[in-house]
């Protein structure tokens, strides 16, 4: 026990008390991870089952339903206690994951595919709203100065589970199934329930209070809400409008690939279990990667090219992996390209994306944030499967995809330049006393 403690004073700067709450913390978000992370390659391989033609109207609804459910969220969180909305949440996740297991198994033939698409759309969903949960959860409890020492510890928690529920997938496929586990996931979101639980009991979490120092005031906003008021702040705002571009560009190109993606496996695996099986490895190496880049490689890379040279890395990237996949459209190409993209985006480009909305005013960055990381984000995969089809439907493949994508590498190249400058001089602006109405006119 007393190496363990000296081995989690050097990885953590951790206070008298603060112990328990930052191992119940870190075990639910490795349990919520590891659950996603066996959803998702099912997610993925059940949408490769039907057509090309219904993977695009998949995307259009989970535009839909990300646009359905944002306002029940909303309101749910205002009229609910934390103690009370978290674990219903999750148990309604929890139960509609058993019903989608009783169906894939039990429903007649006829009735898989339905099923299964209805399954795409709301794992599609899942994540956005399992994690917007926890960490308004743990924004709640823990105080401002407490999560800037134990937050970056509990997200190498959440790390390892995406590695664990990965791996799980990977190894039990085949044995058990693609269908049999679900039951797993809803498992290992029992478990994160347990921990909430245990959360609740550390902090004595009532309907009444919440652990929030007294005069302080708790970091984010409620998850879901300021959907119209982020529309209108972005309006206003050069900077923000750039800012929804640049991710417009990214889920595009993100959604193309995928669209290949599913072509590819479809064409190489023919057996469910393989293919299930294949999209967990990609999890597992997405994730692993990560890792070793969040603990190694990110902090070193961000301050060698800064923010803008950071996301200038991205379209390059991105322009790479079209390249190499019109020479030699095959799996492990395929896995190469999605392994390492994947993880630079959320080791290196996803945090300094997030390095954009740090110089906003609170009110502004988190309308603006919630309003760019739903319904931009979504939109953009509409667009992208839709153009996808369009330009398959006029014979661009290959080599032709990736001439036409480079002009708008380019142009998102020049506009991730241009946004690493302009935060730049916002951040000086906020530094040297600047009002929010001119930062966020800018």
């Amino acid at each position: 026990m007393a190496r363990l403690r000296a081995l989690l004073a050097r990885a953590v700067d951790l206070r008298e008390g603060e112990g328990p709450a930052l191992g119940w913390a870190s075990a639910y978000f490795f349990l919520l991870l590891a659950s996603y992370y066996v959803i998702r390659p099912l997610r993925d391989e059940f949408g490769v089952r039907g057509s090309e033609n219904a993977l695009s109207w998949l995307f259009v609804g989970t535009l839909l339903g990300t646009a359905a459910l944002n306002p029940l969220f909303a309101e749910l969180v205002t009229r609910l206690t934390r103690k009370v909305f978290v674990p219903v949440v999750y148990r309604v996740l929890l139960g509609t994951l058993v019903l989608f297991w009783a169906l894939l198994s039990f429903a007649p033939d006829g009735w898989r595919l339905p099923v299964a698409q209805a399954f795409f759309i709301w794992a599609s969903v899942f994540n956005l709203f399992a994690v917007s949960v926890f960490w308004g959860f743990l924004a709640d409890l823990f105080r401002p100065e407490q999560g800037k020492r134990l937050f970056g510890f509990i997200a190498v928690g959440g790390t390892l589970g995406a590695v664990a529920g990965a791996a799980l997938t990977a190894s039990l496929a085949g044995p058990l199934g693609p269908t049999n586990l679900i039951l797993l996931a809803a498992a290992l979101l029992e478990g994160a329930v347990f921990c909430v639980r245990g959360l609740v009991r550390h902090f004595h979490v009532d309907d009444s209070t919440c652990a929030v120092a007294p005069g302080a005031e708790p970091e984010g906003v409620p998850p879901g809400s300021g959907a119209l008021s982020g529309l209108a702040t972005v309006s206003r705002s050069t900077y923000l409008l750039a800012i929804s571009l640049f991710l417009l560009f990214f889920t595009v190109s993100s959604t193309f690939l995928y669209f290949e993606q599913a072509r590819i496996v479809k064409a190489t695996f023919t057996d469910s279990a393989a293919r299930t099986a294949w999209f967990a490895r990609i999890d597992l190496w997405v994730n692993l990667l990560s890792a070793f880049t969040q603990l190694f490689l990110a902090g070193r890379v961000v301050r060698l090219l800064g923010v803008g040279g950071t996301l200038v890395a991205l379209p390059v990237l991105t322009l790479a992996g079209f390249a190499a996949l019109a020479v030699s459209p095959t799996a492990g190409i395929l896995a190469l390209v999605m392994v390492t993209r994947r993880a630079g985006n959320f080791a290196l480009f996803r945090p300094a994306r997030e390095v954009l909305f740090t110089v906003l005013p609170r009110e502004e960055k988190y309308a603006a944030k919630s309003f760019v990381d739903t319904f931009v984000y979504r939109f953009g995969d509409v667009v992208g499967a839709f153009a996808d089809k369009g330009l398959r439907a006029l014979g661009a493949v290959g080599a032709t995809l990736a001439g036409l994508f480079l002009p708008v590498a380019i142009l998102w190249a020049l506009l991730s330049a241009w946004l690493g400058r302009r935060q730049g001089k916002l951040a000086a602006a906020r530094e040297g006393g600047g009002t929010p109405a001119d930062i966020i006119a800018a």
